[in-house]
């Protein structure tokens, strides 16, 4: 029977063994979730009636989600956390369906949830219990790829991806997959952040060796929400990669280049200047004439 039910229960008390009802309901972070809790008996009349939601910890201070009495919903022993923020269906009490209507769902909601339906007759006796453990989660944003950058050093030449996705709960998990062979490789680097709502940002880096055909994806998994986001980054054409190391080899060629291009110019330049200094000085020289006067 379970603990802490908030009143005291009448010195003629049957217990009946139910068979205990268990589901897991998926909810999104800010949504409204249903806590499921069906009675599938003989029809009922709510004034004999005494349906409990609760905590499933019994060691909790405060226990009691949502209580109806006699047809009535009973606020005395609420939460303060579920005041306002739970509902039943009224339309749907007489044919067994006590399911809870939890408003606005937070990650401290996350927990498990009894369900408790007592009918009394000539005797109090319990008809039906389930428990139910509410999950949470949110989508995480299309995750953003960027690179590749390309660095040199000792090993040759490295293209590094980075990858970033927010906003997500629980925790994802992070792939990088090599495209051509469709390979897992480990990531550089992957920090999780947790924001002051619950939820959380993901960003990871990838460091590979660079090659002219590079196919590479980054892959962000929701279990929960059985959620698999993806970005891709594909190298098409050859012509199109150049490595840090093609780039300063092309800039020391245009480099080259333009002095020779200076070097000619200033040489022409030369020339034209002597010329013309022996131009004027074999003008500037002084005719003799001879002759009989």
């Amino acid at each position: 029977f379970p603990n802490n039910l908030p009143f005291s229960p009448p010195s003629l008390f049957y217990l009946v063994v139910i068979a205990l009802e268990e589901k897991v309901i998926v909810s999104k972070l800010g949504d409204n979730a249903t806590l499921s809790c069906i009675y599938r008996g003989r029809e009922l009349h709510l004034k004999t009636l005494r349906v409990y939601w609760q905590i499933a910890d019994d060691q909790e201070e405060c226990s009691v989600v949502h209580a109806m009495i006699s047809g009535q919903d009973n606020e005395s022993e609420q939460c303060i956390h579920f005041k306002n923020r739970t509902q039943l269906f009224w339309d749907r009490l007489e044919n067994g369906d006590f399911s809870l209507l939890l408003l606005n769902v937070s990650k401290s909601d996350e927990r498990r949830y009894k369900c408790v339906v007592l009918q009394k007759t000539e005797y109090t006796r319990v008809i039906h219990r389930a428990e139910v453990l509410l999950s949470l989660a949110a989508s995480y944003s299309q995750p953003i790829l960027s690179g590749p950058i390309m660095n040199t050093d000792s090993t040759g030449e490295e293209a590094t991806f980075s990858c970033r996705s927010d906003n997500g709960y629980p925790k994802p998990n992070v792939y990088w997959i090599n495209k051509t062979d469709n390979s897992h490789l480990p990531p550089s680097e992957l920090k999780i952040t947790p924001h002051a709502d619950g939820t959380y940002s993901v960003f990871s880096t990838l460091k590979v060796k660079a090659t002219s055909t590079m196919q590479i994806e980054c892959s962000i998994e929701n279990k929960i929400l059985q959620e698999n986001l993806s970005a891709n980054y594909t190298q098409e054409k050859q012509s199109d990669f150049s490595t840090e190391g093609d780039k300063k080899k092309k800039e020391n060629g245009r480099g080259a280049q333009a002095a020779g291009i200076i070097s000619i110019v200033i040489l022409i330049g030369l020339l034209a200047v002597l010329i013309c200094w022996l131009w004027r000085r074999r003008s500037s020289k002084p005719v003799s004439y001879t002759g009989n006067e």
